[in-house]
Parts: C-alpha cells; structure tokens; sequence
C-alpha cells in the first residue's frame, strides 16, 4: 500500500500544476487584436492538413483499387483451373462410358464425342460469358476510381495553390496588393467565405465602408450564421455612422460565438459606439 501512494503522489502533483496553469493561462486576456491576426495562420494550418490527408486518401485509393484487381485477376486464375479440372475429369468419364458403351453395342464413340463436344463448348461459353461480365464490372470500378483520383488531384493542386495565395496575403503591406491576392483566391473558389470577410475588414481600412458593407453581404448570402461576416459588418455600419445597424450585427456575431465579445470594448473600428446606450447594454455597461 505504501508503494502505490508513493506512485500516485506525483502524478497528483503533476495534475494540481497542469490545473493551476490553465487556470492562470485562462485568466490571462489575449492580446489586443491577436485573434484576428492569427486567424488567417490557423486557417492556412488547415488547409496545410487537409492537403496532407487528400493526398493519404489518394494514395489509400490507390492501393485498394490494386488490391480488388489483384483479387480479381486470382479469382478468375482460379476459376479457369478449375473448369479445366472438371472438363478434363468430364472427359475422362466420357471415355470410361464410352468404352462400356462400345463393349456392350448400344451407341458408336463418334455419337458419343460428338455429344462431349456439344456439351463443353456449352460449358465454355457459358464460363467466358461469367468472367466478361466480371471484367466488364472491374473496367467500370476502375475507371470510376481513376477518376476520383484525378478529381482528388486537381483538388490539391488547388488546395496548394490557395495555401500560397493566404501565405502572399498574410505576408503583403500592402493594402492593395492584399486585396488582389484575396480576388486571386476568390476566383478560384467564388464560395470562399474567409475571404470575402478578410477583404472586406481590409477595404474597410482604405475607408471604403460600403464596399465592405457589400463584402460581409455576400458573404452571408453563402452562409446566414457565419459570426465573423457579422462582426465585419458592424465595423463598417459603425464606419457609416448606422449605429443601431452595428449593435444588431453585433448581437446576431456574438449570439453565434461569444469570443468577439472581449474585442467590443478594444476594437478601435468600435470606437464611435461607446457612446452609444445599446452597444453599453450589449456590453452589459450601465448607459
């Protein structure tokens, strides 16, 4: 008994340490602005393990696809082996009949090949028939995976590509060229909703509101509950001077996720409404 508390003592006190690290790392507040900038970074992060597990499901693909047609082609090894096992053993009956047959005079050897004869080419057809359907059915599965393959491809060329775009537009000064590079991104995946509110929260810095405005819109129109999209938008209401159109953005972003809320009261494109009576409210600030 003694030596098992003596095992269980430090991982104890290695459990009370971890505790009391999250709890001093959970108090501690982010950095103002640190979660929109690392945003881009995760995203790229995964995209980065997408890419990887794509190119392990081509791969897996590929090797399952090899394993059914090396099955395949062992089945029909076996399955022509053994019809010439049981036509050679046919024939070797035949022959044992027909010897008896012949001794005993009810039917000459040529009727009785000629009906062996008859009666394997039956046999044979109908085996030929069985493996082309078969084969026929594994040309379709192959055909059907090499095209998945293919898609799959093209998928992580694009995916690769997509990944280089976000690294030129995290690294780019600027405003411009950030901006091209994420009309680069969007033409090649019109749907990609990061990027439309990645945009729009940089062309509301060249103070171009309603062009943002129109951004974050779009971006709703492919996803209605999308937090960030909201979030952008309330920013260039608040640019507008359409206060009470920010704080109902600002409501529906945080009933979708509550971690905007600690950038309410810091976000400098937010300013203008700390005079405002319902964005204190929303704040939980007497007015």
């Amino acid at each position: 008994m003694r030596g098992i508390t003596l095992l269980i003592m430090p991982f104890c006190l290695l459990f009370s340490v971890t505790c009391a690290s999250g709890d001093e790392t959970a108090n501690t507040p982010p950095p103002f602005g640190k979660r929109i900038a690392d945003s881009p970074f995760v995203e790229l992060y995964v995209l980065e393990e997408l890419k990887q597990l794509r190119t392990d499901m081509a791969a897996q693909k590929h090797e399952l696809i090899q394993q059914i047609v090396d099955r395949e082609v062992n089945s029909i090894d076996h399955g022509v082996q053994y019809a010439t096992d049981t036509i050679t053993y046919f024939f070797y009956l035949i022959a044992a009949a027909s010897s008896v047959l012949v001794l005993v005079g009810w039917t000459s050897i040529r009727d009785i090949k000629e009906r062996v004869h008859s009666v394997a080419d039956q046999e044979i057809s109908k085996l030929i028939e069985t493996y082309e359907d078969r084969l026929h059915s594994i040309e379709h599965q192959l055909n059907y995976k090499t095209e998945q393959i293919e898609e799959n491809r093209e998928e992580i060329a694009l995916t690769q590509e997509v990944h280089s775009l976000w690294l030129r537009a995290g690294q780019e000064s600027n405003l411009q060229n950030k901006i091209a590079t994420y009309d680069q991104i969007l033409k090649l995946q019109p749907e990609y909703i990061e990027a439309l509110t990645y945009k729009a929260d940089t062309v509301l810095e060249l103070g171009e509101p309603q062009w943002a405005v129109n951004l974050c819109h779009q971006a709703l129109v492919i996803d209605p509950d999308n937090a960030h999209a909201f979030y952008q938008l309330a920013c260039a209401y608040t640019t507008m001077d359409q206060f009470d159109e920010a704080v109902a953005c600002l409501t529906k972003a945080l009933q979708r996720s509550e971690a905007y809320r600690d950038e309410l009261a810091t976000d400098p494109a937010l300013k203008p409404l700390k005079n405002h009576e319902p964005f204190n409210q929303l704040l939980g600030m007497p007015a």
